[in-house]
């Protein structure tokens, strides 16, 4: 694993293969090779694959607890930068298909297209308000539990019932790892409004949800799709929020084709 300064933070990444790049954005639980080993390997083939550790978790260092959504956003523009990687395809998933929507909001010119998988316009923007608050203030109670009680009460989240248990055990492994202070930056950017971003979005898009996703319900995706102009939704079904593991062989497919259609 590789690390770059950026303004004093400390961020820890990924990288794999030659060609145009491919940047991959985890969510607010867990790290950046363990949400996205599989892609790391399947798109080394034919592309640069960078999957980050965002600031407050994996190895990289913690930023503000008020970062915010803008704060990880400009973070990624320096990342991305610094490690020369012109305009670049990015994937995120779950708070990283929200850090994207900001992403492509204040830097539109950098990435070339968008795959947002099991994505929120912020919990704000796409929950019910109730909810809403109701999933911040979890979080931040989260933060001041011991790793296993944190893993316990959201892993079952994650994956679809029939996930196989090494699987979702070597996700646990990764969210035991959580930073406290890292984990509620993430989750307070994770709240935040960003339905006003979703129109301004000017790159094609992919949407990807599992229909078993308890987390980012499909109700969640139709409202993105209709908001973003240029975008294509792929229900994968049977799968859970962390699509992307969860179906794998499927998931890896669809992105690719998304690809390979846009000129990659």
């Amino acid at each position: 694993m590789d690390s770059v300064e950026l303004d004093g933070l400390n961020v820890a990444y990924t990288r794999a293969g030659n060609g145009p790049p491919l940047v991959l954005l985890h969510g607010y639980v867990g790290d950046g090779f363990t949400t996205w080993q599989q892609q790391l390997e399947e798109f080394s083939d034919e592309f640069t694959v960078v999957a980050w550790d965002a600031p407050g978790a994996g190895q990289s260092s913690d930023p503000p607890e008020d970062f915010g959504t803008a704060g990880y956003a400009d973070c990624l523009a320096k990342f991305i930068d610094r490690l020369d990687l012109r305009n670049p395809h990015v994937i995120g998933l779950s708070f990283g298909g929200a850090l994207a929507i900001e992403f492509a909001r204040r830097h539109p010119g950098i990435p070339a297209s968008l795959v947002l998988a099991s994505a929120y316009a912020g919990w704000g923007g796409s929950l019910p308000a109730d909810a809403a608050r109701q999933r911040l203030q979890q979080a931040l109670q989260l933060s001041g539990l011991t790793p296993d009680r944190f893993v316990d009460t959201l892993l079952p989240t994650m994956f679809r019932p029939s996930t196989p248990a090494e699987t979702v055990d070597a996700f646990g492994t990764s969210m035991r790892q959580f930073h406290p202070a890292g984990f509620r930056a993430m989750a307070r950017a994770a709240a935040e409004d960003l339905r006003e971003a979703l129109p301004l979005i000017s790159v094609p898009t992919l949407l990807v949800y599992g229909d078993q996703d308890v987390r980012a319900p499909l109700a969640v995706a139709h409202a993105l799709n209709s908001a973003i102009a240029d975008s294509t939704l792929v229900v994968l079904p049977g799968a859970g929020h962390v699509c992307n593991i969860d179906a794998a062989d499927e998931f890896g497919a669809t992105v690719r084709a998304f690809l390979h259609g846009r000129g990659s």
